[in-house]
């Protein structure tokens, strides 16, 4: 491989899941004002890099083809570019690529210095890439969708978590217990113990009566709700909801909106607020910091090289967490 080339998968079109990406040598990026260049280590896929490539989200995204999919990386900055002043060669770090722009199934990529933070040596770089989407969607929805203080202080919120198995869930539940809550959880039967250890007070499997209409188990109504499944109708949430009840829609579609708007026009107490994800580097060094002290875990499913991403896409495509580590050695 040439010297300036670098190894990724990319699509050149909408669609084709696994079978569309394609392995290449693209040019090594450089750094532009206030980016550096990362060696990267891992990158964590989410559901959100599959649903644009099947074309959920055009046309806003891609911004253009063929694009290097995946956000969510770790890395080692290789070079910095100008105005860069807080990492230099060596630091290993955590960051957020852009939606947009991609890049994260790659040797190298590079990245903003204000979505950038310090990988301490207590969190590893698999530990650390899992993060800052699905790490920080839950701290969103929970801090500032739901009002829950992480600090413990403030009023018992009764909290709702569907799908806790999955990515966002697995986090919002251990964030969730950091603050003075109690947390009923969703997920499928196999995944109950994981979700129980992660602090859920209880646990209902999906598929059963109960769990398909949200009941809670000690008969609790839900001050909020962190919606993170998906084809779940308002009038299933509605019964469950406390007076001033809100489901917190992590992945908004057109039907959300509609209800978030009708909820608007008719005065409703209880609410559906469609979240939109917005990375702040304070939030992503937070979490980081809470996966350092042992406070929170990154859980994940499965690893691959990246000379076998497309594997690792098939099955983020089927529901699982899973990463892609660069086993590769090539330095600049």
């Amino acid at each position: 491989m040439a010297e300036n080339l670098m190894h990724a998968l990319q699509y050149s079109s909408y669609g084709g899941g696994a079978a569309g990406l394609k392995h290449v040598e693209v040019p090594i990026p450089t750094p532009s004002q206030g980016e550096v260049l990362l060696k990267l280590e891992a990158t964590s896929l989410n559901p959100i890099d599959w649903k644009i490539q099947k074309g959920m989200v055009r046309p806003f995204l891609p911004r253009k083809f063929p694009h290097i999919p995946a956000t969510d990386v770790a890395g080692e900055v290789l070079k910095v570019g100008p105005g860069v002043t807080n990492y230099k060669a060596g630091d290993k770090v955590v960051g957020m690529l852009n939606h947009s722009t991609g890049g994260g199934l790659a040797e190298f990529a590079v990245i903003k210095e204000s979505l950038t933070v310090a990988r301490p040596p207590e969190v590893s770089a698999a530990e650390g890439a899992g993060l800052p989407v699905a790490g920080l969607t839950a701290h969103q929805a929970l801090t500032q969708s739901a009002g829950v203080k992480l600090d413990g202080s403030g009023q018992q919120v009764n909290l709702l978590i569907t799908a806790a198995s999955g990515g966002v869930g697995q986090y919002a539940v251990q964030l969730a217990k950091l603050g003075n809550t109690h947390v009923t959880a969703t997920c499928g039967a196999r995944n109950m113990d994981l979700v129980k250890s992660l602090g859920a007070d209880e646990v209902l499997d999906y598929k059963t009566p109960d769990g398909a209409a949200l009941k809670s188990p000690s008969g609790r109504k839900y001050d909020a709700v962190i919606h993170c499944a998906t084809v779940i109708p308002w009038s299933t949430f509605d019964p469950n909801l406390s007076a001033n009840g809100k489901v917190i829609d992590i992945t908004p579609g057109p039907s959300a909106f509609l209800t978030f708007a009708m909820k608007k026009l008719t005065f409703s107490k209880k609410q559906l607020v469609p979240l939109l994800l917005i990375p702040k580097k304070e939030n992503l060094e937070y979490v980081v910091n809470l996966v350092k002290e042992g406070k929170l875990k990154t859980i994940i499913d499965s690893k691959y090289p990246l000379s076998k991403a497309e594997e690792a896409w098939a099955k983020s495509i089927d529901g699982h967490a899973t990463e892609v580590m660069d086993s590769s050695s090539k330095r600049l």
